[in-house]
């Protein structure tokens, strides 16, 4: 079975490497997201590709260049950008997984924590709001036939992230470590989150994969990606503290508009989430030893 991944950031270049380990069929596409027509056709072409070889092809979306702090015209094209391919899709994927962000569909959400994938959706962000434009566009190709996997992933760390986008709190905090810079923090110290190391959350996307190959056409399934446990700002930064043995310098912001508790709880196939084992310090160990290699061979982005 040959799968399509589209996006080779942190996520992405983890699913390539599970799928490998799996002895899978990999195939990759090399983007313009600068130039929305040309990633349209890029991303098209692929998918066409991808087709020909195997008529039961797979599509692992992992790509998404925008963050809570992106400007909303960058998201609606990013979004737009989506939609197009998918919409004009001439032969449609057996199976798709679709990364979306747990934080951002339920930051907003009536019900109370630990979130599950019954729990009602409310994004708060524009960020939030593209999320779910995104999965209600994935969601979209069922009526084609194909099985879709909705994975809401809990906050993605571990080697490689993407430094520019200035987020993810555990790699801020080994940078922090490694260059003695002050880290700003724009979150409670006791506001909750679940932290998923990445390459836990890629044996999952490719078991949901597998998973919805199993099922019949047509279906639509959501999947929260975490580790179960979770964690307070307060925490991780203690975490850090020893496994580094160096408290790092902090410089608190305040963060009047974050919500304090995100906790999440899958209750849908939850049997896979087995994977998810990586304990936290190994899992920081992994991301910080990572960044010391990239800082010796040239300065962090």
């Amino acid at each position: 079975m040959t799968t399509l991944v589209v996006g080779r950031g942190l996520l992405g270049r983890a699913v390539i490497g599970s799928l490998a380990r799996r002895k899978r069929a990999v195939q990759t596409v090399d983007v313009p997201w600068e130039d929305p027509g040309a990633a349209v056709r890029a991303l098209r072409r692929a998918c066409e590709r991808a087709a020909a070889t195997d008529e039961a092809w797979q599509l692992a979306w992992t790509a998404g260049a925008g963050v809570i702090a992106t400007p909303e015209d960058e998201l609606t094209q990013e979004v737009l950008t989506f939609h197009t391919l998918l919409a004009g899709l001439r032969d449609p994927p057996s199976a798709m997984f679709l990364a979306s962000s747990a934080g951002g569909v339920y930051a907003g959400s009536p019900d109370r924590a630990p979130f599950s994938e019954t729990s009602a959706v409310g994004a708060l962000s524009p960020y939030g709001r593209a999320k779910l434009a995104m999965e209600g566009t994935a969601a979209e190709l069922a009526e084609r036939g194909s099985r879709v996997v909705l994975g809401r992933i809990a906050n993605l760390y571990g080697p490689g992230q993407d430094l520019t986008k200035n987020q993810g709190l555990v790699s801020q905090l080994c940078v922090t470590h490694l260059t003695q810079q002050p880290l700003q923090v724009y979150a409670a110290m006791d506001s909750l989150r679940d932290y998923i190391f990445v390459r836990d959350a890629a044996e999952l996307v490719v078991s949901c994969l597998d998973r919805a190959a199993l099922m019949e056409s047509g279906r639509v399934v959501v999947k929260i990606l975490a580790s179960g446990q979770s964690r307070s700002v307060g925490s991780v930064i203690g975490e850090s503290t020893r496994a580094f043995r160096r408290r790092p310098h902090i410089v608190i912001r305040g963060a009047s508009s974050q919500v304090m508790d995100l906790r999440l709880r899958s209750t849908t196939w939850a049997d896979l989430d087995s994977v998810a084992q990586t304990p936290f310090l190994v899992g920081l160990r992994a991301t910080v030893d990572d960044l010391s290699v990239h800082m010796r061979s040239g300065p962090l982005a």
